[in-house]
C-alpha cells in the first residue's frame, strides 16, 4: 500500500510540475505577444523558450518515437553493420549529439533572426519557437530515423526508393543544387565576418590545427578521454580568442592575417575540400565536437547573462518596415519573415546532416529522438538568443550596422542622417565610438547580420563581466562563436555534399558511388567545393555585398529543401501503414510550400526592383541604355544583372522542381490509399543488435 501511494503521489507531482511549467512558458509567450506602450524584458523570452522546448520533448517527441515510428533498440544501425572507421564509425550517443548540433547550427540561427528583427521582435519570435516544436524538429527526427533504417542513405536515395525513379531523381538533382546555394551563402557570412579583420581570422584559423590536435589525441594518445580533451580544447579556444588581440596589434602578425574577401574565398575552399576527404575522425568529428561546446556554452552563457543583467528589448513589437519597404531588405512579413528566419524555426539543410554524417555514427534508434528532436530544439534556442541579442541593442545603432550604403549612405553622417530620418535618433560620434570600443575600424553597412550580433552578444557580456573595457574581447569573442557556427556546417554540408555528387556519379559508373575509393572521394569533394566556390567568388565580387541577393535565395532554398524533406517523410508514414498520424507531417509541409511558392514568384515576378529579381536587373539595364550609370561603374552594373538573372533562373528551376516531386507523392498517395499500390517500404533486413545494452561507443574510433 506505502509502495502504490508513493508511486501514486510522484505521478501527481510530475503532472503539477509540468502543467506548471506549461502554464508559465503560456504566460511568457502571452507577455511576449500582448506587451505594448513599455519595453519588454528580455527574460520572458529565456523563459517562454525554455518552457516551451521543455513540454514539446517531453510530450510531443515521446508521442512520435513511441506511436507514430516505433523505435526498436534491438536493430542494428548502420554505424555497427558497417563500421569502416572513415564514414561509419559508432561515436558515443553525447559526442554525436555534438557533432549533429554543431554540423546543423549554422549561420541561419544566427544571422535569419538578426536579419528578421527589422520587422520587430515579435514575429520572429512566434516563429522561432512555434515552428521549431511542430515542423523543424519533427522533420529531423524523422528523416533521421529513415536514413538510419535505410543503411545511412542520403535524402535523394531515399527519394527516389520512396518516391519513385522519377521523382528521386528530382529531389536529388533539387537537393544537390539547393546544397550548392546553401553552402556558398554560409561561406560567403564567414568572409564577411572575418575580411579584413586580423583578430577575427586568426582565431578562427587556429580552431582548425586545434580540432586536429583532438582529433589525433582521442584517436591515438588518450583515447575515450572526451572530458579531458574537451577541457583541452575549450582552454585552447579561449586563448587564441585573447590572443588574436596581440596579432592585431603586431604590424607584421596583422599583415599576414589582414585578408581580403577574394583571399579568404580560397582559403575557405581548401578548408572545405580537407574537411570532405580527411576521415571524419580527424579533423570533421572533432572540430564539430569542440565547436559544440563553445557554442553551446557561449548560448547559455547568454542566456545566463539576460537572466542576470535583465535588459530591456528597445526594439517594439513591430516597426514601421513590415509595410515591406525595409532597409536591411524588402518583402512583408508573409513571407519574407519566415523565409529569412530560415534554419531557426525549420531547415531543409538539417535533413541532409540527418541522412549524410549523423546516421552513420548513431549507436540506437532511441538516440534519434535526442538527437534528431533534441538538437533542434537547442538551435531554435540559439536563434531566439539572437533575436535578443539584436533587439536589445538601439535600433538606430541596428539599422547603422545592417542597412547596406545604397540605402543610408556610406558615412557616419549621412547614416545617422538618415536613421534618424525614421525616427531612431543617432550620431555620427555613436557609431564611431562603438566601432573603436569593439577594435573595428567600422561597423556601419556591415550586411549579414554577424557585426550586429556580436555587437549585441558583447554588450551583454561586458555588462555581466569586464565592463567596457572588456567590450572588444567579447565582440571578437562572438565574431569567433559566429563563424565556427557557420564553418561547421560548411565542413559537414560539404562532407554531405560529396556524398551525394558520389550517389549521382554512381548511376553513370558504379564505382564512382563507393564511399571508402580514394579517387572518387577527391574528386567527388573537389567536384562539390567548385560548385559552391564559383557562387561563394561571385557572391564576394558582388557591388553589393552579395548578402542583399543570395540571402533570400538561400531562405527559398533552405525552405523548398525542407519541403523535399517532409514530402518523404509523409511518404514514409504513409507506406509504414501511420496515415492515421501523418498529419504531423503533412501540416507543415502545406505551410512550407505555401510560403516557398509564394516566395519564389514574388522574388522571380514583383515589379518592385527591390524585391523581384527580374525587376531589378531590367531596372539596371534600363539605367545603362540611358546613359545613367558612370563608366566607372559599368563593369559592377552588369555583374549585377547577371547576378540578378541568374538567381531568377535558379529560383524558378528549384521550384518547378519541389512542385514536380510533389505532384509525384501526391500520385503514389493517392495509389496507396485507394489500395491500387503495395506500400513497399525500402528499409534493410532487420539484424539484430551484437553490442551489449550498456555499449556507449566509441569516441572517433577508439576500440
Amino acid at each position: 500500500m506505502r509502495l502504490a501511494g508513493n508511486t501514486h503521489l510522484k505521478k501527481l507531482l510530475k503532472a503539477v510540475s509540468w502543467t506548471a511549467i506549461a502554464i508559465l512558458g503560456a504566460a511568457a509567450l502571452g507577455k511576449i505577444a500582448l506587451q505594448r506602450g513599455e519595453s519588454l524584458n528580455a527574460i520572458w523570452f529565456v523563459i517562454a523558450a525554455v518552457c516551451s522546448y521543455l513540454v514539446a520533448f517531453r510530450i510531443y517527441s515521446a508521442f512520435i518515437a513511441a506511436r507514430v515510428l516505433t523505435l526498436d533498440d534491438t536493430r542494428a544501425t548502420p554505424a555497427e553493420r558497417h563500421d569502416d572507421g572513415r564514414d561509419f564509425v559508432p561515436t558515443n550517443k553525447w559526442v554525436l549529439f555534438g557533432h549533429h548540433f554543431a554540423a546543423i547550427a549554422g549561420p541561419g540561427p544566427l544571422v535569419g533572426p538578426t536579419l528578421a528583427a527589422q520587422f520587430g521582435y515579435l514575429p520572429g519570435t512566434l516563429w522561432l519557437i512555434v515552428g521549431a516544436v511542430l515542423c523543424g524538429c519533427v522533420q529531423d527526427f524523422i528523416i533521421l530515423f529513415a536514413s538510419i533504417r535505410r543503411d545511412g542513405k542520403s535524402l535523394g536515395e531515399m527519394a527516389r526508393e520512396e518516391v519513385g525513379p522519377r521523382g528521386g531523381l528530382i529531389a536529388q538533382l533539387a537537393v544537390l543544387t539547393i546544397m550548392v546555394i546553401l553552402l556558398a551563402v554560409v561561406a560567403l557570412v564567414v568572409v564577411n565576418a572575418l575580411s579584413s579583420s586580423p583578430w577575427a581570422t586568426f582565431t578562427l584559423a587556429m580552431t582548425i590545427p586545434i580540432a586536429l590536435l583532438l582529433g589525433l589525441y582521442l584517436r591515438f594518445l588518450r583515447p575515450g578521454r572526451v572530458l579531458e580533451a574537451s577541457l583541452i580544447g575549450v582552454a585552447l579556444v579561449l586563448f587564441v580568442v585573447v590572443a588574436g588581440q596581440w596579432v592585431s596589434d603586431s604590424p607584421s602578425w596583422s599583415h599576414m592575417f589582414t585578408l581580403t574577401g577574394v583571399s579568404l574565398v580560397f582559403a575557405i575552399i581548401i578548408y572545405g575540400f580537407a574537411a570532405s576527404a580527411l576521415p571524419v575522425w580527424l579533423l570533421l568529428a572533432p572540430r564539430d565536437y569542440l565547436s559544440a561546446f563553445i557554442k553551446a556554452g557561449a548560448i547559455f552563457s547568454l542566456a545566463a547573462g539576460i537572466l542576470l543583467v535583465r535588459p530591456h528589448v528597445l526594439m517594439p513589437p513591430l516597426t514601421r518596415f513590415v509595410d515591406g519597404n525595409g532597409p536591411v531588405f524588402a518583402g512583408k512579413i508573409f513571407p519574407f519573415c519566415f523565409i529569412t528566419i530560415a534554419c531557426g524555426a525549420i531547415s531543409g539543410f538539417h535533413s541532409l546532416i540527418s541522412s549524410g554524417t549523423t546516421p552513420k555514427m548513431i549507436l540506437r534508434e532511441s538516440h534519434a529522438r535526442f538527437i534528431g528532436y533534441g538538437a533542434m530544439l537547442l538551435e531554435s534556442f540559439v536563434g531566439v538568443m539572437a533575436m535578443v541579442a539584436a533587439c536589445a541593442m538601439s535600433p538606430s545603432v541596428y539599422f547603422a550596422i545592417n542597412s547596406p550604403a545604397a540605402m543610408v549612405g556610406g558615412t557616419p553622417s549621412e547614416a545617422a542622417a538618415t536613421i534618424s530620418s525614421w525616427g531612431y535618433p543617432l550620431t555620427a560620434q555613436t557609431m564611431t565610438n562603438l566601432a573603436h570600443a569593439v577594435g573595428e575600424h567600422t561597423l556601419l553597412n556591415r550586411a549579414g547580420g554577424a557585426p550586429s550580433l556580436a555587437v549585441g552578444i558583447a554588450q551583454i557580456f561586458s555588462s555581466t563581466i569586464g565592463g567596457d573595457r572588456l567590450l572588444s574581447i567579447w565582440y571578437h569573442f562572438a565574431i569567433m562563436f559566429e563563424a565556427l557556427f557557420i564553418l561547421t556546417v560548411l565542413d559537414a554540408g560539404t562532407r554531405v555534399g560529396r556524398f551525394m555528387v558520389q550517389e549521382l556519379g554512381g548511376r553513370i559508373w558504379k564505382p564512382f558511388a563507393r564511399t571508402g575509393w580514394m579517387p572518387g572521394i577527391l574528386l567527388s569533394s573537389a567536384i562539390i567545393v567548385g560548385m559552391w566556390g564559383y557562387f561563394l567568388y561571385q557572391g564576394v565580387i558582388d557591388p553589393l555585398g552579395g548578402i542583399n541577393s543570395l540571402w533570400p535565395l538561400f531562405g527559398i532554398s533552405n525552405q523548398l529543401l525542407a519541403a523535399v524533406a517532409l514530402v518523404l517523410a509523409a511518404t514514409i508514414l504513409l507506406k509504414m501503414g501511420r496515415k492515421r498520424w501523418i498529419w504531423i507531417t503533412l501540416a507543415p509541409m502545406a505551410w512550407i510550400v505555401t510560403i516557398t511558392m509564394t516566395a519564389s514568384f514574388q522574388k522571380i515576378f514583383d515589379l518592385n526592383p527591390r524585391i523581384g529579381f527580374l525587376a531589378n536587373a531590367n531596372l539596371l539595364t534600363a539605367q545603362i541604355l540611358a546613359g545613367k550609370i558612370p563608366d566607372a561603374r559599368l563593369a559592377d552594373t552588369r555583374r549585377l544583372i547577371f547576378n540578378q538573372k541568374l538567381d531568377a533562373a535558379v529560383t524558378a528551376v528549384l521550384a518547378l522542381m519541389v512542385i514536380a516531386l510533389i505532384v509525384e507523392a501526391v500520385v503514389q498517395w493517392y495509389s496507396i490509399l485507394r489500395s491500387r499500390r503495395d506500400p513497399i517500404l525500402h528499409e534493410s533486413p532487420y539484424v539484430a543488435t551484437q553490442w551489449p545494452p550498456d555499449f556507449s561507443g566509441v569516441v572517433h574510433g577508439d576500440d
